[in-house]
């Protein structure tokens, strides 16, 4: 996802003269060809992520498109007041991009954890969230938010996520079906969207074929989507690297709460609490339930719930 999001930064600032990177002393090689090209448009404010903010402010005031990078958990939990006070009570338009988002950095400590992050800026008023599940998502939904006229977070993972087909291209605001299928949807947020389609062969053999939706954009959420998906699912099996709180299952319960009649959800993904010690990502996702095979065991069992009628 980096590598795609670079080749889509490049592509927006040979376009868009008023297109700035600031960065919290990240992106060395990654960054490499903007700053060879691009020269005064991208400027290292060292480790001093509220001062990026800050600046990132200042530069959209004067009709610039700036683009804050920096690891997740830094570009939003240490300049939270900053993003609150200086971008999102003007309105401006700074897309903040947090790198490594989830437990990408499992290994790294909690210091660079960022399952909160999405929390974080869905409580923002007037915040689009994005957090895009593969290189694809990355290079068409980039160009979209940078259209935007308000503030907007945009997570990243790091190298090597896998890609996958869908018909529809994503569409920022708009939920993205991966694959069709029958009385049981699994919808996603992030790179966990591989994940969940490799959840999908182990399926095959019990003859189950959930529903799949990647949702790229967790606010504004997708309601349309899931009016839909209402009238041909009985359960709704949520998959993502997040806290409980503020995350896509917090935003999809908060749909639910304004209809008489909905599906039943089960969500799936970290619980309420840190993950202590340096264990690998695919570790962390076995133990705490959101791997491919606890994905296919969360469907199978929501497969043999009786329905009423």
């Amino acid at each position: 996802m980096r590598k795609a999001f670079a080749d889509a930064l490049n592509l927006a600032a040979a376009e868009n003269p008023r297109v700035m990177l600031l960065t919290g002393d990240l992106g060395f090689q990654t960054f490499d060809e903007f700053h060879e090209r691009f020269g005064p448009r991208y400027i290292n404010v060292g480790v001093a992520e509220a001062q990026m903010i800050c600046a990132s402010a200042g530069l959209a005031r004067e009709g610039w498109s700036p683009i804050a990078y920096s690891i997740a958990s830094f570009a939003t939990g240490r300049a939270f007041e900053q993003i609150r006070v200086n971008v999102t009570y003007p309105n401006l338009p700074v897309i903040i991009v947090g790198a490594g988002g989830g437990f990408t950095y499992a290994a790294s400590g909690v210091t660079h954890h960022a399952i909160d992050d999405l929390a974080i800026m869905s409580s923002l008023p007037g915040m689009t969230v994005v957090a895009p599940g593969d290189p694809n998502e990355v290079t068409q939904l980039f160009p979209q938010v940078l259209e935007l006229s308000g503030p907007s977070y945009f997570r990243i993972g790091r190298y090597g996520e896998p890609s996958y087909e869908a018909d529809d291209p994503p569409v920022l605001g708009r939920a993205r079906l991966l694959r069709d299928g029958q009385d049981i949807a699994v919808i996603s947020t992030g790179d966990i969207a591989a994940v969940v389609l490799q959840a999908l062969d182990l399926l095959k053999p019990e003859k189950v074929f959930p529903i799949v939706y990647q949702m790229h954009t967790i606010k504004p959420l997708d309601h349309a989507a899931l009016d839909h998906l209402s009238s041909r699912v009985h359960t709704i099996v949520v998959a993502e690297e997040a806290i409980p709180s503020g995350g896509l299952a917090s935003a999809i319960g908060d749909w639910r709460l304004s209809r008489r009649e909905s599906p039943r959800v089960v969500r799936l993904g970290p619980p309420d609490a840190l993950a202590l010690g340096n264990l690998q990502r695919d570790d962390l996702r076995q133990r705490l339930g959101y791997d491919a095979q606890s994905i296919a065991q969360a469907c199978i069992a929501a497969s043999r719930v009786p329905q009423a009628g």
